[in-house]
């Protein structure tokens, strides 16, 4: 019973019970899950931050704009500024403002949109709401889709963020007289619509919010 056979015997066994006892803890890896990954330290943080800016370039900027561009530039130096900064999150954050406000305002809801306005846009929306509430027209808009949201330009000033975005959009757009004529649009027609929005956030802001800071059209 002592020979070496039994022994190697005993020894595979305890060796299975184990693997089989680390797997029911552990349980297995399936779907969207990922490889495991451990919590960054600063000097992992530094690392990888040294690798981008020093190893080559960086894609969540050269993913929108040209690598060597004006604006590729700017935006590095507002990530060395806020290192919390994406562009590609940004942008995500954008274009759903840009749906939401254009919707808002179309329908005359400035309310549920203040807090994402400076003071000279809201203005500038709250009067064209009365406009059209005094000639008793309505304003259709359905929004068909955002072609693209590009930042043309970015920056740092007086302790304040500022991106410039330009959208080019889908969009059915309709104002109607009292009596449901048509004043402008078609509701037939989709509209490419390309507008270039300014945002702005301050660089001590808790808040995460950007504000929108002046519309126009891009060309």
């Amino acid at each position: 019973m002592n020979s070496p056979i039994l022994q190697l015997l005993v020894l595979a066994g305890i060796a299975i019970f184990l693997i089989l006892r680390l797997k029911s803890v552990l349980g297995t890896r399936d779907g969207f899950e990922g490889p495991a990954r451990s919590a960054p330290t600063p000097e992992t943080s530094r690392r990888r931050e040294f690798e981008v800016i020093e190893g080559g370039p960086d894609h969540d900027i050269v993913d929108h704009v040209p690598e060597d561009s004006e604006a590729a530039g700017a935006l590095a130096d507002m990530k060395r500024i806020e290192p919390d900064f994406s562009v590609t999150t940004f942008l995500q954050g954008a274009r759903g403002a840009y749906e939401m406000i254009v919707e808002a305002f179309a329908g005359g809801d400035l309310k549920s949109i203040r807090r994402y306005l400076g003071q000279s846009v809201y203005d500038a929306f709250k009067g064209a709401v009365v406009e059209r509430e005094t000639n008793g027209w309505t304003h259709e808009l359905k929004f068909v889709g955002i072609d693209s949201a590009k930042v043309v330009s970015s920056g740092v000033d007086n302790a304040e963020l500022s991106a410039i975005v330009d959208f080019s959009s889908n969009q059915v757009r309709v104002t109607r007289d009292k009596d449901g004529n048509v004043v402008d649009g078609d509701p037939a027609r989709i509209d490419l619509v390309k507008d270039r929005w300014t945002f702005s956030r301050a660089l001590s802001s808790n808040d995460p919010n950007w504000i929108l800071v002046a519309t126009g059209g891009a060309g």
